[in-house]
Protein backbone atom coordinates (compact mmCIF):
# COMPACT_ATOMS: atom_id res chain seq x y z
CA UNK A 1 0.00 0.00 0.00
CA UNK A 2 1.38 3.41 -0.94
CA UNK A 3 2.03 6.01 1.71
CA UNK A 4 -0.03 9.15 1.65
CA UNK A 5 1.78 12.49 1.67
CA UNK A 6 0.82 12.95 5.33
CA UNK A 7 2.54 9.72 6.36
CA UNK A 8 5.86 10.48 4.66
CA UNK A 9 8.78 10.66 7.13
CA UNK A 10 6.35 9.82 9.98
CA UNK A 11 5.52 13.50 10.28
CA UNK A 12 2.15 15.12 9.71
CA UNK A 13 1.74 18.23 7.59
CA UNK A 14 -0.94 20.57 8.91
CA UNK A 15 -2.82 22.79 6.46
CA UNK A 16 -4.95 25.87 6.99
CA UNK A 17 -6.62 26.35 3.63
CA UNK A 18 -7.50 29.51 1.75
CA UNK A 19 -10.75 30.99 3.07
CA UNK A 20 -10.27 29.50 6.55
CA UNK A 21 -10.02 31.95 9.48
CA UNK A 22 -8.75 30.73 12.86
CA UNK A 23 -8.64 32.75 16.06
CA UNK A 24 -6.41 31.21 18.73
CA UNK A 25 -2.99 29.69 19.24
CA UNK A 26 -1.64 26.65 17.36
CA UNK A 27 1.06 24.30 18.65
CA UNK A 28 2.37 21.54 16.39
CA UNK A 29 5.18 18.99 16.38
CA UNK A 30 5.09 18.75 12.57
CA UNK A 31 5.26 21.05 9.57
CA UNK A 32 2.51 23.55 8.85
CA UNK A 33 1.25 25.41 5.79
CA UNK A 34 -1.04 28.44 6.09
CA UNK A 35 -2.97 29.68 3.08
CA UNK A 36 -5.82 31.08 5.18
CA UNK A 37 -5.84 33.52 8.09
CA UNK A 38 -4.65 33.03 11.67
CA UNK A 39 -5.22 35.53 14.45
CA UNK A 40 -3.00 34.04 17.13
CA UNK A 41 0.39 32.45 17.69
CA UNK A 42 2.03 29.49 15.93
CA UNK A 43 4.58 27.28 17.66
CA UNK A 44 6.06 24.43 15.64
CA UNK A 45 9.07 22.14 15.94
CA UNK A 46 9.11 21.86 12.15
CA UNK A 47 8.83 24.11 9.12
CA UNK A 48 6.11 26.72 8.68
CA UNK A 49 5.12 27.87 5.18
CA UNK A 50 2.86 30.89 4.84
CA UNK A 51 1.54 30.93 1.28
CA UNK A 52 0.88 34.08 -0.76
CA UNK A 53 -2.77 34.11 0.43
CA UNK A 54 -1.75 33.39 4.04
CA UNK A 55 -2.11 36.02 6.75
CA UNK A 56 -0.88 35.75 10.36
CA UNK A 57 -1.39 38.32 13.09
CA UNK A 58 0.61 37.08 16.07
CA UNK A 59 3.87 35.36 16.91
CA UNK A 60 5.44 32.69 14.68
CA UNK A 61 7.99 30.38 16.32
CA UNK A 62 9.51 27.44 14.43
CA UNK A 63 12.66 25.80 13.08
CA UNK A 64 12.46 27.07 9.46
CA UNK A 65 10.01 29.39 7.71
CA UNK A 66 9.14 30.24 4.13
CA UNK A 67 6.99 33.35 3.91
CA UNK A 68 5.14 34.44 0.78
CA UNK A 69 2.15 36.07 2.53
CA UNK A 70 1.59 38.57 5.36
CA UNK A 71 2.76 38.49 8.98
CA UNK A 72 2.22 41.18 11.60
CA UNK A 73 4.02 40.29 14.82
CA UNK A 74 7.17 38.68 16.13
CA UNK A 75 8.87 35.89 14.16
CA UNK A 76 11.33 33.59 15.98
CA UNK A 77 13.14 31.14 13.69
CA UNK A 78 15.84 28.73 14.88
CA UNK A 79 17.55 28.28 11.51
CA UNK A 80 16.43 29.95 8.25
CA UNK A 81 13.63 32.31 7.25
CA UNK A 82 13.02 33.07 3.58
CA UNK A 83 10.97 36.13 2.63
CA UNK A 84 9.61 35.58 -0.87
CA UNK A 85 8.97 38.48 -3.28
CA UNK A 86 5.24 38.54 -2.41
CA UNK A 87 5.78 38.66 1.36
CA UNK A 88 5.05 41.46 3.83
CA UNK A 89 6.42 41.44 7.39
CA UNK A 90 5.52 44.10 9.94
CA UNK A 91 7.36 43.41 13.20
CA UNK A 92 10.44 41.74 14.62
CA UNK A 93 12.47 38.83 13.28
CA UNK A 94 14.91 36.79 15.39
CA UNK A 95 16.75 34.16 13.34
CA UNK A 96 20.08 32.51 12.62
CA UNK A 97 19.85 33.06 8.83
CA UNK A 98 17.73 35.43 6.73
CA UNK A 99 17.02 35.38 2.99
CA UNK A 100 15.04 38.20 1.37
CA UNK A 101 13.99 38.15 -2.29
CA UNK A 102 13.68 41.44 -4.21
CA UNK A 103 10.11 42.74 -3.86
CA UNK A 104 9.61 41.55 -0.27
CA UNK A 105 8.44 44.16 2.25
CA UNK A 106 9.99 44.12 5.73
CA UNK A 107 9.33 46.88 8.24
CA UNK A 108 10.74 46.26 11.70
CA UNK A 109 13.83 44.91 13.43
CA UNK A 110 15.94 41.83 12.78
CA UNK A 111 18.25 40.10 15.26
CA UNK A 112 20.59 37.35 14.03
CA UNK A 113 23.28 34.86 15.20
CA UNK A 114 21.51 32.31 17.37
CA UNK A 115 19.36 35.03 18.91
CA UNK A 116 16.29 33.03 17.89
CA UNK A 117 17.29 30.20 20.24
CA UNK A 118 17.83 32.71 23.05
CA UNK A 119 14.40 34.27 22.40
CA UNK A 120 12.75 30.85 22.33
CA UNK A 121 14.42 29.92 25.64
CA UNK A 122 13.26 33.17 27.25
CA UNK A 123 9.67 32.54 26.14
CA UNK A 124 9.62 28.89 27.28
Amino acid sequence: MAKTSQETNNQLINLIGKGTVITGDIKSEGDMRIDGELNGNITSNGRVVIGHTGKVTGEVSCKNCELAGYVKGKIIIEQLITLKATSTVLGEIATDKLSIEPGAVFSGNCTMENQAQNEKAKNA
